[in-house]
């Protein structure tokens, strides 16, 4: 009987989603793909996007002139030139002068061998800095990682049976983000700033700004209070190297950002890739004249800023823990690892009151 009842009402509930189609009244239900996919279009927005890697909210037009202004800064007194230059070889092509330069047959061919070697040259420049760029990022993604294990594997197993062991507990979790702040500064070549000062004891702090490597100082620091818990049998042997072993990675990703820093592309090639870049600012309005006459000077200017404005990319983004628009957001970066170990501190509770918890009643 219900299967009778099923088949006579099939083509009504068919019908009626017709009708529904036409009318333009068919829902849909937040799990349907076309429902699920608004999200993943919002985030393909440039303000997502930034949102999402810096944490600060901007409108599109501030993200592009935030993000640009570094490069045109660098490169707008060479584009001008550029344009100055072009403006000057039309007005020589306009009186007649150089007509031997302006005619010659060589001077395509040469225009055109400096075409292939400047876009190899870019392409090499770019690929390379990038390289660079992503190494850095997966090396603070790891220090993310990292500092994570380390707090959570302190928090949990190193025991409190004295009333300020949790203090002490806590201060500790705060230094193990003091690390990658501290490691940030020494990247970016700043001296100790306050923004470490809240992190740990003020007497370390004031330490901190007579040493010449504050990260390993404090990398010390919390070795140290490691070492000591297990000397109080608070921690186990195995426990002690396992929270070492998280301190050692530490260690090593912070040699992995010096190694970037330390080892900068080949002056050589910095030189080349400048000398054919004027080679062919000089050379390529003689070959364009003819045709652009006075629109020679702008279209230079323009051309200037596209080749100028990719190496000077390639040049920032391949020291990338500095202060620039295009750098890693470090800071950023820093405040999601303090966020986390707040959080953690706030609200996870610790070894010992796991035995405090409420038992269920069977």
């Amino acid at each position: 009987m219900s299967s009778l009842f099923s088949k006579k009402h099939r083509p009504f509930q068919k019908n009626r989603q017709k009708n529904n189609v036409l009318v333009g009244q068919f829902g849909e239900s937040p799990s349907s793909p076309k429902a699920s996919r608004k999200p993943k279009v919002a985030m393909r927005s440039l303000q997502a996007k930034f949102k999402l890697y810096t944490g600060e909210q901007r409108p599109g037009i501030h993200i592009t002139h935030h993000l640009a202004k570094s490069v045109v800064s660098a490169i707008l007194p060479w584009m001008l030139l550029c344009g100055a230059y072009g403006v000057a070889v039309s007005a020589a092509n306009h009186f007649g002068h150089f007509s031997m330069v302006r005619d010659s047959k060589v001077l395509p061919n040469v225009v055109l061998c400096l075409n292939i070697a400047l876009s190899l040259l870019l392409v090499f420049r770019t690929n390379t800095a990038h390289e660079r760029f992503w190494e850095g990022r997966k090396l603070w993604g790891s220090m993310v990682n990292t500092v994570r294990n380390l707090a959570r594997g302190i928090w949990v197993v190193i025991e409190e049976n004295e009333p300020h062991d949790r203090a002490d507990k806590e201060a500790t979790l705060r230094l193990v983000v003091a690390f990658a702040v501290a490691m940030k500064l020494h990247l970016r070549r700043d001296p100790v700033s306050p923004e470490l000062e809240p992190l740990m004891p003020i007497f370390t702090y004031h330490k901190l700004q007579e040493v010449d490597h504050p990260p390993l100082e404090i990398a010390f620091a919390i070795a140290d209070y490691l070492q000591f818990q297990h000397d109080r049998q608070h921690v186990n042997i195995f426990q002690l190297a396992a929270l070492q072993k998280l301190l050692d990675d530490m260690v090593d990703i912070l040699g992995g950002c010096e190694r970037i820093l330390k080892t900068p592309l080949p002056l050589f090639y910095t030189i080349t890739l400048k000398t054919l870049l004027a080679t062919y600012f000089l050379l390529i309005p003689w070959s364009l004249v003819n045709g652009l006459t006075w629109w020679t000077g702008p279209i230079l200017a323009f051309i200037s800023f596209i080749l100028l404005g990719i190496d000077e990319i390639g040049a920032e983004i391949e020291e990338p823990f500095g202060h620039d628009p295009n750098d890693l957001p470090l800071d950023f970066i820093c405040n999601t690892m303090l966020r986390n170990v707040e959080s953690l501190i706030a609200n996870a509770p610790s070894k010992r009151h796991f035995c405090d918890l409420p038992k269920k009643v069977a």
